[in-house]
């Protein structure tokens, strides 16, 4: 599978156009900064890849950012968390986590974390 969304189908886009109309705070505080582009580079919100859905994703450097709420704690969705990495790294997508603690208590931590990893992956 390649290209931009690998195989994903009519009704995972449907669901991205869904989830980017009723957007958690936490990923709004986000998109917020993230649709300045920094350092250059584009980010897209609730992105169609094969099954999944990403919270933001940029396509130039293969990077996605995911929020994860209280749920991620569960048992069977940290598994499924480690099935979708393992999936996205077979296709070499980075993927970096964030809670929804860490983007309202740490926001600044936060940014700093993502603009390290655009700065190591551009290179």
């Amino acid at each position: 599978m390649s290209g931009m969304h690998c195989g994903a189908t009519p009704q995972i886009f449907k669901n991205a156009a869904k989830l980017r109309l009723d957007m958690t705070e936490t990923e709004i505080i986000l998109w917020d900064y993230l649709k300045t582009k920094p350092d250059g580079f584009k980010f897209r919100r609730q992105h169609p890849i094969h099954i999944y859905i990403l919270d933001f994703y940029c396509h130039k450097l293969k990077i996605s950012i995911e929020i994860d709420g209280d749920y991620h704690l569960k048992m069977e969705q940290k598994e499924k968390d480690r099935e979708r990495t393992n999936y996205l790294k077979s296709i070499d997508i980075t993927e970096i986590r964030f809670t929804n603690k860490d983007i309202l208590n740490n926001q600044q931590n936060v940014i700093n974390k993502i603009n390290a990893l655009l700065l190591q992956t551009s290179l």
